[in-house]
């Protein structure tokens, strides 16, 4: 009876920690669901197919520009968590006497669903590289990518070197961009280049392959003389407030070089360095031997002071003993030394 009990106990025992440590129901995280001016959003789920969105070009943000990101069936209070990268977030679109423009929303944004169980915020962009959000509610994190197409031309370039030598051809080069400095692909934009008092009208059409996106050279070639005027022109964008001015129309100034004349004035210049440098190694040939001569001549005068100085000590040392042997033969007790 007594093991019957213990046994009993053991039982209860276990299945009480069993049930201590069974996992609490898991946080519900919901649906998320994606959709552009009410339409189902394509794409999105991966790198390689982001939603499409136009950008807001006109600056307002308004449901064709952007992807509304709706999560609902998450548990009440729940904090919904949205973090873009190269996008932008916003809690509403642009409305009436509420603007919501291309300098509005942040990189982050946190919603508190209190006693609801959904949120809603959008999503748009102002760049054609991919951008991406990720979403996390309840311990549940879910990315979604997007992509801006390129609005219309509203700024053009020229890239022209500043001189050339005749007869050479080079490459101008001109580009097409969008209100936000996205590369506009297919955009026509023209040229006018003159010299020589003739000039010639081309159309071009930007790009839209990657690697050339909105842009697209033309080869001139320079004329024996004067220079060379380029003019690029489009029709761009009209000029919308709080956005860059379109640029419609940049020229540059193509300079002929003479090549010959330039070749002639470089020998020219070096003829003269080359003169300069002779005259100055003459000059120091000249320094050198007046030292030479300068240095023979004082060696000269020093050998002839001491020869002097030599004999005037010779002639003393002769005069002075013919004196002291005089006084010694007169003095014999009071002899003096002879000098040497």
């Amino acid at each position: 009876m007594k093991s019957f009990k213990k046994v009993s106990l053991i039982i209860a025992a276990a299945l009480t920690s069993t049930m201590l440590v069974s996992p609490a129901a898991q946080a519900n995280a919901g649906t998320v669901t994606l959709t552009v001016a009410g339409s189902a959003a394509t794409g999105g789920t991966v790198v390689t197919t982001p939603v499409s969105l136009p950008v807001p070009a006109d600056n307002s943000v308004d449901a064709a520009d952007a992807l509304k990101i709706a999560v609902t069936g998450v548990d009440t209070g729940t904090v919904v968590t949205a973090v873009a990268v190269n996008a932008t977030i916003v809690p509403a679109l642009s409305a009436t006497g509420a603007a919501v423009t291309a300098s509005s929303g942040s990189s982050t944004l946190s919603i508190a669903t209190g006693t609801g169980t959904s949120a809603d915020f959008y999503v748009y962009t102002k760049s054609t590289a991919v951008g991406s959000v990720s979403i996390t509610r309840a311990g549940t994190t879910t990315v979604y990518y997007v992509q801006g197409t390129a609005g219309a031309l509203n700024s053009i370039t020229l890239t022209a070197p500043a001189s050339a030598a005749a007869g050479t051809s080079q490459v101008l080069k001109v580009s097409g961009f969008d209100v936000f400095g996205n590369p506009k692909g297919g955009a026509t934009i023209n040229t006018l280049v003159s010299s020589s008092g003739v000039a010639l009208a081309t159309a071009l059409t930007t790009d839209t392959v990657t690697a050339t996106l909105g842009t697209k050279e033309q080869t001139v070639t320079i004329p024996a003389t004067g220079s060379v005027t380029v003019v690029a022109y489009a029709t761009v964008a009209t000029a919308v407030t709080g956005l860059a001015a379109p640029v419609g129309s940049v020229s540059a100034t193509i300079v002929v070089r003479d090549i010959a004349a330039e070749l002639a004035a470089k020998n020219a210049e070096l003829a003269t360095a080359n003169a300069a440098l002779k005259a100055a190694q003459d000059a120091l040939a000249a320094e050198k031997a007046g030292r030479a001569a300068d240095s023979a001549t004082a060696t000269a005068a020093a050998v002839t002071a001491k020869a002097a100085a030599d004999l005037a000590k010779a002639t003393y040392i002769a005069e002075y003993n013919a004196l002291a042997k005089k006084w010694n033969a007169k003095n014999p007790k009071a002899k003096v030394k002879l000098k040497k």
